[in-house]
C-alpha cells in the first residue's frame, strides 16, 4: 500500500471555521489525494464524560492554552527563536491530543486539499525494501504521467539530492518542493539497468474521492475516500440516477474525514431531513442536520473498518443509530474532536480542542469510534454484499 506521495505530511487534526466545519484527515491528507488511500493513525482510547463536562473542560483548556501558546511563540521570536517550533512544543507539552501548529504554507495546502486539490506531480512513492525509493502510483494525466514514469520506476534522487536513505515524508518534502504550480522538479530515476533524469513542472491536479459503480447483481458501490468539497453532492446525485429498488453498498473503509458539510450532504441523500450529529463549541451546544428529500427506503449498507475516520464517523453515526443502514466492519478510528484555529505572531496557526461531537443517538465518538453491527475482517464486503441482498438489494 502506497504509503506517501508528492505532498507533505501533517499530524491528525480538525478545524471548525465560521459555517464551515471541518474533521481530521489522518496522518497524510494531502499524501491521500495523491494516493487515494489514507494511512491508519492509531488511536488511544479516553473518557467521552458528559457532554457539558467534556464541553467546560476543552473551553478552559483551549482559552488558557491559545493565549498561553500565543505568549510563548511571542518569547521564542523576540529571543531570535522559532515561534512556530516554541508553539509546537507548547502544544506537545499541553495534552491536547489532536493539538497541532502549521506554518502559513502547510495550512493553505490544507485547505487547497479540502478543495478538492492539491499541487504536485501526480505520483505517490514508498520504500523498495529497506532502502531506496520506488514510485507506487502515478496519475494519468498528471506531469509524471505525461514524462512516461511507470509504477516500479526506482527514485534515486529529487533536485540532485540522493534518496535512497531518506525517509518516505522526507521524499514527499522534496517532491512538494515550494507547492507552487510551474515550479520545477528533477527527478533521477532507473527502470531495470536503463536511468535517465528529467525536468516535470508541478500542476495544479484535481482529486476524485468519490467512485461509483455497479456491481454484477445489480448493487450500486459507492466508494467515498474522502469529503472534500463537492464529495456530498456526488454521493447524493449517484443514489438519486440509481435504478429504482438497487441497494446501495456505501464503502467508507479508510475515509479519514472532511468536511463536515460534505458528509451532512451525503447523509441527505439517504435521510429525509433530521438530526446527524451534535457537538459543541466552548460549551455552546449546536448540532448538524441533513437535508429533506433523501431515499429513505433503498436498501443501504455501510463499509467500515478502523480509518474510517471524523466526518466519516459522524455519517455512519448518523444511518445506524437512526435505522436507515446496517453498518458492515470493523471499529472505526474515533476522531470526533473540534479544533479552533488561532494566528500566532509569526503567521503560523496553533489549532487546540474546543469541542466534541456526538452522535443523534447521543453516543461520543472521540477516543471510541463506533461498532459496527456485524463484524467482519478480510471478506467484510462479501459479506456487506450477503447483508444487502438480504435486504432486497441484490439478486
Amino acid at each position: 500500500m502506497p504509503v506517501g506521495g508528492d505532498l507533505f505530511c501533517i499530524r491528525p487534526r480538525g478545524v471548525l471555521r465560521g459555517a464551515v466545519l471541518t474533521l481530521v484527515f489522518a496522518g497524510v491528507l494531502a499524501t491521500a489525494a495523491a494516493t487515494g488511500s489514507l494511512p491508519r493513525e492509531e488511536s488511544a482510547a479516553r473518557p467521552a464524560g458528559t457532554a457539558g463536562d467534556a464541553g467546560k473542560q476543552s473551553r478552559d483548556r483551549a482559552t488558557v492554552d491559545g493565549a498561553a501558546v500565543s505568549r510563548a511563540a511571542a518569547a521564542a521570536m523576540a529571543d531570535g527563536k522559532s515561534g512556530k517550533q516554541a508553539a509546537e512544543e507548547f502544544v506537545s507539552r499541553s495534552g491536547d491530543r489532536w493539538g497541532a501548529v502549521y506554518d502559513k504554507k502547510e495550512y493553505a495546502e490544507f485547505e487547497q486539499a479540502l478543495d478538492g486539490a492539491y499541487t504536485g506531480v501526480g505520483l505517490s512513492a514508498g520504500k523498495a525494501g529497506a532502502t531506496g525509493v520506488r514510485v507506487t502510483r502515478v496519475r494519468a494525466g498528471g506531469p509524471a504521467g505525461r514524462a512516461g514514469l511507470k509504477v516500479g520506476d526506482r527514485l534515486v534522487a529529487v533536485d540532485g539530492r540522493a534518496v535512497e536513505d531518506l525517509s518516505v515524508s522526507e521524499v514527499v518534502s522534496l517532491l512538494r518542493g515550494d507547492g507552487v504550480p510551474g515550479s520545477a522538479v528533477v527527478l533521477r530515476v532507473e527502470r531495470g539497468r536503463a536511468a535517465w533524469t528529467l525536468t516535470l513542472r508541478r500542476a495544479r491536479l484535481e482529486t476524485d474521492p468519490v467512485t461509483v459503480r455497479r456491481l454484477d447483481d445489480g448493487t450500486l458501490l459507492i466508494k467515498v475516500a474522502a469529503f472534500t468539497k463537492g464529495a456530498g453532492t456526488r454521493v447524493r446525485d449517484a443514489v438519486r440516477a440509481a435504478p429504482a429498488g438497487a441497494g446501495v453498498l456505501l464503502d467508507l473503509r479508510g475515509n479519514a474525514g472532511g468536511l463536515v458539510s460534505e458528509a451532512a450532504v451525503a447523509a441527505s441523500a439517504f435521510l429525509d431531513g433530521g438530526l446527524v450529529a451534535t457537538y459543541d463549541v466552548e460549551g455552546e451546544q449546536r448540532a448538524v442536520y441533513a437535508e429533506g428529500g433523501g431515499d429513505t427506503g433503498r436498501p443501504l449498507v455501510a463499509l467500515i473498518d478502523g480509518g474510517t475516520m471524523s466526518a466519516a464517523e459522524l455519517l455512519t453515526g448518523a444511518l445506524q443509530d437512526r435505522g436507515r443502514a446496517v453498518t458492515v466492519g470493523s471499529r472505526t478510528f474515533g476522531k470526533g474532536s473540534v479544533q479552533m484555529p488561532s494566528a500566532l505572531p509569526d503567521g503560523s496557526v496553533a489549532e487546540l480542542t474546543v469541542g466534541h461531537y456526538r452522535t443523534p443517538a447521543g453516543h461520543a465518538v472521540d477516543g471510541n469510534g463506533i461498532t459496527p453491527d456485524l463484524a467482519a475482517g478480510e471478506r467484510a464486503e462479501e459479506r456487506a454484499r450477503t447483508v444487502l441482498s438480504g435486504l432486497g438489494g441484490g439478486s
